[in-house]
């Protein structure tokens, strides 16, 4: 079987169906993504050079980009003005303001809104079906799998391979990995380390070892854009 990893796909014999890629884009809004941003992930400002090829890359080869996004209001539950950093952040992503949005690097191609509005499943796929752009998923808290949409916008795209990248790796993209492992371990899952960052670092060499040693795939951005 020919591999074609530029365009992200396998070309299978003939009558067998062509391998599909998704790339996963974790939360690359300006409030976590800018040294001024609400909730800046340490050396986040070094990875937007990889974003921006990653983005590109998935838009020169019919890649379709799934991103999440925080979007918060008071009151969400993660949200403290005493927070422990771990459970609790300072309100960041606030609906409505620039922190909230993504930054440039990261910018989607015609993006479908999906917020976690419990909706129609079989309406949903349909909808999911019909859009040739991206996909822009929202969250009210760490986990996109509390956005009730997650699983059946999984389910119509059916990929068979997650590349994923953002941040912060100790939490949003940690409960991505954990969630995807749990519930589609089927898929095969690329994680991007130079193009994520971590608020806690130390945490960082911990969580590879342990998801590579679970089947997750560890690659750098070179490795994707230029296989």
């Amino acid at each position: 079987m020919r591999q074609d990893r530029a365009r992200g796909t396998t070309q299978p014999p003939t009558g067998t169906r062509q391998m599909t890629t998704l790339f996963w884009d974790v939360d690359t809004q300006v409030d976590f993504m800018r040294a001024t941003g609400k909730l800046y992930v340490p050396g986040s400002e070094e990875i937007l050079p990889q974003l921006a090829a990653l983005t590109a890359h998935a838009h020169a080869h019919t890649i379709r980009i799934l991103a999440t996004a925080d979007d918060h209001v008071p009151g969400h539950r993660e949200l403290s003005d005493t927070p422990d950093y771990s459970e609790t952040f300072p309100p960041h992503c606030m609906r409505g303001t620039t922190g909230q949005q993504k930054i440039p690097e990261t910018a989607l191609r015609d993006p479908l809104l999906i917020d976690p509005s419990p909706r129609d499943r079989v309406a949903l796929c349909r909808e999911i079906a019909a859009h040739t752009g991206d996909v822009l998923l929202t969250k009210h808290w760490f986990d996109i799998f509390t956005n009730p949409n997650t699983l059946p916008i999984l389910d119509t795209l059916a990929p068979d391979r997650v590349v994923m990248y953002g941040v912060a790796l100790d939490v949003c993209d940690r409960y991505a990995v954990e969630g995807l492992l749990r519930h589609r371990p089927a898929l095969e899952l690329t994680l991007v380390t130079d193009a994520t960052r971590a608020i806690d670092p130390t945490a960082s060499a911990h969580l590879l070892a342990d998801w590579q040693s679970r089947g997750v795939r560890l690659v750098t951005t070179e490795e994707i854009v230029n296989p």
